[in-house]
Parts: structure tokens; C-alpha cells; sequence
């Protein structure tokens, strides 16, 4: 049990910064230039599929428990600070044009 926990923290961990590693929307559409909008989406989107992926692991072992929007805003809190190695990464390591 403690072992799926990790692997859904990493996958957390992965699926934060990912919009922020790659210049194409979603992996895999390419655009010219990949606006600050577009990551944000992206970073809600997969904040979605993760928080999906964990609430399908939790049903499989156990009652859903019900949760309040106040969950919601501190993981979703959690998440966008787990992103912000991919973001210091994108804007301020690396050089303009790359």
C-alpha cells in the first residue's frame, strides 16, 4: 500500500512540471510559441487526471470518502507548487528561443 502511494506522488511530481518541459501543447500538438495559457491548462488538466487516477486507486481499496472544495484548493495548492521546479526551468534557467 505505502508502495502505490509513492508512485502516485512521483507520477504527481512528473505530471506538474511536465507542462513546462516540452514546447508542444499536450506532448503533442506543436505551436509556434507555447503561451503561459496554454501551461495552465495543461497543469489543471493533468491536475484532473491525477486527482482522477488517486480517487480510482482509493475506490479499489476502500469507501470513497467525500470530500469539501477545500481539499480541492489545497491539493490543487500542492500540485502547483510541486510544478515549480518545471517553472523556474522554463523562465529563468533557460535561455529565450530554446
Amino acid at each position: 500500500m505505502q508502495t502505490g502511494i509513492v508512485i502516485l506522488l512521483l507520477l504527481a511530481l512528473a505530471a506538474a512540471n511536465l507542462p513546462f518541459a516540452t514546447a508542444r501543447v499536450a506532448c503533442v500538438f506543436k505551436v509556434a510559441r507555447k503561451h503561459f495559457g496554454w501551461q495552465a491548462l495543461e497543469l489543471v488538466v493533468l491536475y484532473l487526471l491525477v486527482g482522477l487516477l488517486a480517487r480510482l486507486l482509493e475506490a479499489q481499496t476502500m469507501p470513497v470518502h467525500a470530500q469539501n472544495w477545500q481539499f480541492y484548493v489545497t491539493t490543487f495548492a500542492l500540485f502547483v507548487v510541486a510544478a515549480f521546479p518545471g517553472f523556474v526551468y522554463r523562465y529563468f534557467w533557460r535561455k529565450p528561443g530554446q
